[in-house]
């Protein structure tokens, strides 16, 4: 990946929705279970409106990247995701090779819709596959199983030109030969791109309290670290390596939609709890909108928007989430464009103990970019740059 190649207009949008069948005990996301049937006619009113509303602070741009997530966008009719697509087309422009992406539940119901999407619009899927054994997965809290997991990647595949699932590793019990195995499966399946994710203890979630009862054992740190390097190896040596922390993907291949925020480039949050960030009038700004559906569609229709929360950022705020999204990226950043944002250089005092520690290079172009030894004490980088 080439951070030369980068469109320096990129312009994405991502549209969030909120439902799920079931709350998984990992998940701290915005995602809500709803016992009756979404009024999903009501809710693409209130996205083409919001659409509209934002679309008007925000003239002239190109879409160059739209991304369904959730939540569980597969649970919606693929007719209402055409009229949440219809609507960003009329009131942006919309890039001739714009990147759609919808997240998907890896189920035969859900699968059934896919060819339904590809004709709405879309043209890349993200299955949340999580893990391809039934035990993990139904510890995990999913409603599928590994072959369920396995046909749905085939019907995207028949379905796509472009598509990915994720995993989670660092799971209970598992030891560095399984998630090797497990990744050499996964990657046979993937073609192009995985996203491969620590398991995480998020405060409020179930998992978390059982973490806290002694219920829960996760890997150790050293384990942690042990299956972090597995995975680095095996995408490596099979093709598909890392572009973002936790990101791998054939070269070509990287979701254009994430790279909007991993180089701080400018997107549209739509929907229930989305964030954006906008550069309006020569300022950025950080948005969100209300998290609860009902109350976001009731905001919409009263105000044209869900919005709650409009900060203006800073010049040392908008360089510290530069830093921050850039270091995770296999490319890293430009030096010169945090200081152009900031005001100030990074300290060139900390950038050389950091070198010398192993944790960070400086390339011959003078970008500065985390190495593989950095990257699991990533958050004390980016703190000790940021001070």
């Amino acid at each position: 990946m080439n951070p030369a190649d980068a469109r320096q207009d990129a312009f994405g949008v991502y549209v969030h929705w909120p439902f799920c069948l079931s709350k998984c005990p990992y998940c701290d996301f915005n995602s809500h279970v709803r016992h009756h049937a979404v009024d999903e006619v009501r809710f693409a009113r209130a996205f083409a409106r919001e659409i509209e509303t934002t679309a008007a602070r925000t003239p002239g741009r190109t879409v160059t990247s739209i991304f369904l997530g959730g939540g569980t966008p597969s649970l919606m009719q693929p007719q209402t995701v055409g009229a949440i697509l219809d609507s960003i087309g009329k009131y942006w422009n919309v890039a001739s090779d714009v990147e759609v992406s919808l997240e998907a539940n890896p189920t035969s119901v859900d699968a059934t819709r896919f060819h339904g999407y590809r004709e709405a619009g879309v043209n890349r899927v993200s299955l949340g596959v999580q893990a391809l054994d039934d035990a993990s997965l139904k510890s995990l809290g999913r409603l599928h199983s590994a072959r369920e997991a396995l046909d749905a990647v085939a019907i995207a595949r028949s379905a796509f030109d472009r598509y990915s699932f994720d995993l989670i590793y660092a799971r209970p019990d598992q030891t560095p030969q399984m998630w090797t195995d497990e990744l050499k499966l996964a990657i046979s399946e993937a073609a192009e791109h995985l996203s491969l994710y620590q398991l995480t203890i998020e405060e409020g979630t179930p998992f978390f309290g059982l973490h806290a009862a002694g219920k829960l054992k996760t890997p150790d740190e050293s384990l942690a670290r042990t299956l972090y390097d597995v995975t680095q190896e095996v995408c490596a040596q099979q093709g598909l390596p890392f572009y973002e922390i936790s990101n791998h993907a054939r070269p070509g291949a990287e979701c254009k939609h994430n790279l909007v925020y991993w180089r701080g480039q400018e997107y549209a949050g739509i929907g229930p709890g989305a964030h954006g960030r906008l550069d309006i009038d020569g300022v950025r700004h950080a948005i969100a909108t209300e998290k609860r559906p009902e109350a976001w569609v009731m905001r919409v229709e009263d105000n044209g928007h869900g919005v709650i929360s409009d900060e203006l950022l800073n010049s040392e705020e908008r360089a510290d989430e530069y830093l921050l999204m850039g270091l995770r990226l296999a490319e890293g950043i430009d030096p010169v464009r945090y200081q152009m944002l900031s005001g100030r250089a990074l300290d060139e005092n900390r950038i050389a103990i950091l070198r010398e520690e192993g944790a960070i290079v400086v390339e011959a172009n003078g970008r500065l970019r985390v190495t593989q030894e950095g990257f699991p004490v990533l958050d004390a980088v980016v703190a000790d740059l940021a001070a």
